[in-house]
């Protein structure tokens, strides 16, 4: 028996193997295809996304990796493109808000940025999920489950036939129509969407007929680029007729010819995609002993490119507490944690999505609300506010202590040790918490050394340059959590305790 059965080997389901593994858990993955989808997706990973795939080592796996300018191809935005040539106060931007450019900076605690496919990067999960022993069997689909007191019995359509697989849990990862959702009985309460959109790699008789960029025109919305070959066109004329159908060439020209109001003929489809702007989310992600990440959880539009790290945020979050509990050292609710506090931040992604199909929409009522919008959006504060939410860089956790690390996203402080210098995303790509002892405590540090099988200890002095602005004078120590986040920052060795145990816990060691 298996303890973790995952459904889904998209980058959610293979982050989570790989997470999983890390604890020796007995973890396969079950995916319908048979090879990963080579369909257009997201072309990069940014905000909290970007800092998970850091500090996990797996940008590394990724090779060479283009710059913006290697896309574009030397073609510059043309003129009426909602690209900002600079953020608002100079510099280029970091992202956009319903195709308006502006966003320039936000929270200190991240600034990574990843330009890579989705399918390179499953492909670089899937080599290290293989690599630490997970099982991937791809050609096998999750049809029905069942499960009771001990686990969950999922019924598999293979390439051989039926089967049945059983597991103490499982991890619907497999989707926005995830099979493990419905079989489960997850409710899916949201919004119907009010588009439909295509998102294509094509090539064009006139690979000019369209300016780089956003484009809000008057029957939609055009976005060519960054490569020449891409593009997304969308209609407010409600959502597809039926999402299951075949998209044909056809189909897709007549749409960019509707919305760019050229003549362009569409030469060759390399990959295409039909979408609308539905909004769901599962009201919890548990059910008994099944779970569910990423999209199976939650659904949203594309703009602004939250899907990934948000699911990314999901595997985290639930890798660790779930290898807890199977370890069998996870204090009671730990598991609960994981749709209480991802739930939110999910459900702060479908508000914003539903925000920029607002504001992307034709017409004259909309271009003064976004001439409105733009101007506020240009303040320094509503700036920030809005980069944070997009790259979900404002999360802040329940924790103990009130020093303003407490509940956030650690920063990627320097330290000297007394075996040399380094830093925080290099101490995070091993398994399990970190206790950051900055004052050089031993009361700090034998406090959690009855935890040692769960919570590395790391005595070092910051350096200055990498202080963190926003957090001013750091804390005598910080206990960081293996998803990223600081349980506990402060002084008080008593508080620091109630933290681990919160966390972590009662202790191996039977003399505490």
């Amino acid at each position: 028996m298996y303890d973790v059965i995952i459904s889904g080997a998209g980058p959610i389901g293979l982050f989570l193997a790989c997470e999983l593994r890390a604890y020796g858990i007995r973890t396969v993955v079950l995916e319908r295809r048979e090879a990963i989808d080579p369909t257009l997706k997201a072309g990069a990973v940014s905000g909290r996304g970007a800092d998970i795939l850091t500090r996990r080592g797996v940008v590394d796996l990724l090779g060479d990796l283009p710059s913006i300018a290697d896309l574009m191809g030397g073609r510059k935005p043309g003129a009426g493109s909602l690209q900002s040539k600079t953020a608002p106060g100079g510099g280029a931007p970091r992202g956009h808000f319903a195709g308006l450019w502006i966003l320039r900076g936000g929270s200190s605690t991240s600034s990574a940025f990843v330009l890579a496919p989705q399918q390179r990067i499953e492909e670089a999960l899937e080599t290290r999920a293989r690599s630490t022993g997970a099982e991937i069997r791809r050609g096998h689909a999750v049809e029905a489950l069942d499960q009771d007191a001990s686990g969950v019995t999922v019924t598999v359509a293979g390439p051989d036939g039926p089967y049945e697989l059983r597991a103490r849990w499982l991890v619907g990862c497999d989707g926005g129509r995830s099979a493990v959702r419905k079989a489960a009985g997850f409710d899916f309460p949201g919004l119907d969407g009010i588009m439909t959109a295509y998102q294509a790699m094509a090539d064009f008789d006139d690979p000019e007929f369209a300016p780089m960029g956003w484009h809000r025109m008057p029957r939609g919305l055009m976005v060519h680029g960054p490569h020449p070959q891409r593009v997304l066109v969308a209609e407010f004329d409600g959502p597809p007729a039926d999402r299951n159908a075949p998209i044909t060439q056809a189909e897709l020209e007549a749409a960019v010819r509707r919305v760019s109001e050229t003549s362009v003929t569409i030469t060759a489809v390399h990959s295409v995609t039909r979408f609308t702007d539905n909004t769901r989310q599962a009201s919890t992600y548990r059910r008994g002993r099944v779970l569910l990440a990423g999209d199976a959880a939650h659904v949203h539009p594309p703009f602004g490119g939250q899907g990934l790290h948000l699911g990314l945020g999901d595997a985290i979050n639930l890798g660790w507490k779930l290898a807890a509990t199977v370890r069998g050292w996870a204090p009671p609710g730990l598991l609960d944690t994981y749709s209480t506090e991802r739930h939110p931040v999910a459900e702060r992604v479908l508000h914003n999505t539903r925000a920029q199909v607002a504001l992307l929409r034709p017409g004259p009522r909309v271009d003064a609300l976004r001439d409105i919008f733009t101007m506020l959006a240009e303040t320094p504060e509503a700036n920030r506010l809005l980069t944070d939410l997009m790259g979900e860089l404002d999360i802040r956790y329940g924790a103990a202590g009130d020093h303003p690390l407490a509940g956030r996203y650690c920063p990627d402080l320097a330290l000297k040790t007394a075996t040399g210098e380094t830093q925080v995303a290099d101490l995070s790509r091993r398994a399990g918490a970190l206790l950051l002892d900055l004052s050089d405590r031993a009361d700090v540090r034998e406090a959690v050394r009855p935890w040692a099988d769960r919570i590395s200890v790391v005595t070092g002095v910051v350096s200055s340059s990498s202080e963190d602005a926003e957090v001013g004078e750091l804390p005598d120590a910080l206990l960081v959590r293996p998803d990223g986040h600081v349980a506990w920052a402060g002084a008080d060795v008593a508080e620091l305790g109630e933290a681990v145990r919160e966390w972590f816990g009662e202790s191996a060691d039977p003399a505490r």
